[in-house]
């Protein structure tokens, strides 16, 4: 991570929610804004890695531990974020869980966790988030999709579909939100997190076939190539977009 006066300060003043910020691209995503100005109120079920991220960051982080699936936790992120900053002008729903396993292995629980974690909690931490970025006037919410729906990745139905299903949601919202200047778009990652990393590791052929299938030719990296659009979403410089998906999957999938 480059020190923060090597980052235009495009978030200064504002104030985050960022679900599941404490590691992976939530973390990168936690960094990145507080690099670039903003203040962030991180969501996350790990403890160790939230409360030591909050440590490292002087006032710029608040901790919230909790699941996101549960509404109660939507509610105290939203409170801590306007208790602690004043205000919030972005939310990044950025958690979720899944198990991939054939679509007729999957169970009622595997649905429940990918709906929960994913759809719900996305819902329900944007109807918590409504009255603040309402109060804001020029708000951002970021969801995360998953090129795993856009194209049907095997082992992944109950995922694919809570992924598909933000979509849907995302688009409703960024219209009926539009008046009170609340943007709403999805960005979708293709990034080298830990678990793909360790599937690197243990299946090393089948990480490089896939790797060059992207069109850039490798997976991306949470702090340099994921991170950045979903700030540059969160900021002024993308006020005139909204209700879109961004592909942040090295040109894997062309939307259209």
């Amino acid at each position: 991570m480059t020190h923060s006066h090597h980052h235009p300060r495009t978030l200064e003043g504002k104030s985050a929610v960022v679900t599941g910020g404490a590691s992976g691209i939530g973390g990168a995503i936690t960094k990145l804004f507080v690099a670039r100005g903003a203040r962030v109120v991180v969501v996350d079920l790990q403890e160790d890695a939230g409360r030591a991220l909050a440590d490292g960051s002087g006032d710029a982080v608040a901790f919230v531990p909790g699941d996101v699936s549960d509404r109660d936790v939507a509610e105290r992120a939203v409170a801590t974020a306007v208790e602690r900053f004043g205000s919030l002008d972005v939310l990044v729903n950025n958690a979720s869980v899944s198990r991939q396993k054939p679509f007729e292995e999957q169970t009622d629980e595997d649905w429940a966790l990918a709906m929960d974690t994913g759809l719900y909690a996305t819902r329900n931490f944007m109807l918590a988030a409504l009255p603040e970025l309402k109060r804001t006037g020029n708000a951002s919410v970021v969801n995360f999709g998953s090129g795993a729906g856009l194209n049907g990745q095997p082992n992944q139905a109950s995922y694919a579909a809570a992924k598909e299903a933000i979509r849907g949601l995302s688009r409703v919202a960024a219209n009926e939100w539009a008046s009170f200047n609340i943007r709403v778009n999805v960005v979708c990652p293709m990034a080298l997190t830990a678990g793909v990393a360790a599937w690197a590791e243990a299946r090393p052929e089948q990480y490089e076939r896939s790797a060059a299938s992207v069109p850039l030719g490798r997976f991306g990296d949470p702090d340099r190539d994921v991170a950045p659009v979903v700030a540059f979403l969160a900021s002024d410089d993308a006020r005139y977009m909204t209700g879109q998906t961004v592909m942040a999957d090295g040109g894997s999938v062309k939307l259209r």
